[in-house]
């Protein structure tokens, strides 16, 4: 299932602050040292969280006079928060696409994308986190699972619905960083 996203094709307001530019341009610096924090919340830049609602807008900046990019339709896909600014968070999808959104829009549940952008057959969900315990589903590409726990290369998702449960391999996903511990 691919991501729904719509471009918009309006015009930008034109410039940005000189204050807001530069904030941004430290704020990139300081992500490259590794150990970089939101200037807001204080937590780990970057970092991964989910869509709230089915309908997103993705701007090109910090602001509603800023013009709509993209809107998201599909509630609990993941992004990757890469910078902070007042109540918008810059963000970027397993596609690649980045912008802005407003933080309300945005959950801290954990989820991921199943082998995203790949045409691929389906991926075995296993029963434990062996290859050789019993498969309890078969997941195509592009579904979205919530994130109960990763360790080891492996995590356990599961759907919001119950119709799957079980553990697939880390590199299978997109939505959480390679060896991260949940």
């Amino acid at each position: 299932m691919a991501i729904r996203k719509f471009r918009l094709l309006k015009r930008a307001p034109l410039g940005v602050p000189a204050a807001l530019a530069a904030m941004l341009v430290a704020g990139a610096a300081a992500a490259a040292n590794g150990d970089a924090v939101g200037t807001v919340t204080g937590q780990p830049v970057p970092r991964y969280a989910s869509l709230k609602h089915d309908k997103v807008s993705l701007r090109e900046g910090p602001s509603k006079e800023h013009r709509t990019a993209w809107i998201f339709q599909r509630a609990g896909l993941p992004v990757e928060i890469t910078a902070e600014f007042d109540t918008w968070r810059r963000v970027r999808d397993s596609e690649g696409s980045e912008g802005w959104v407003q933080q309300v829009q945005l959950s801290n549940l954990r989820t991921s994308l199943v082998a995203p952008g790949k045409k691929a057959d389906a991926l075995m969900l296993y029963a434990k986190p062996d290859t050789g315990s019993d498969v309890v589903a078969r997941i195509q590409p592009g579904v979205i699972g919530i994130v109960k726990m990763c360790n080891a290369g492996w995590c356990r998702i599961l759907d919001k619905d119950k119709r799957f449960d079980g553990y697939i391999q880390q590199p299978s996903l997109w939505g959480v960083y390679p060896n991260e511990k949940i």
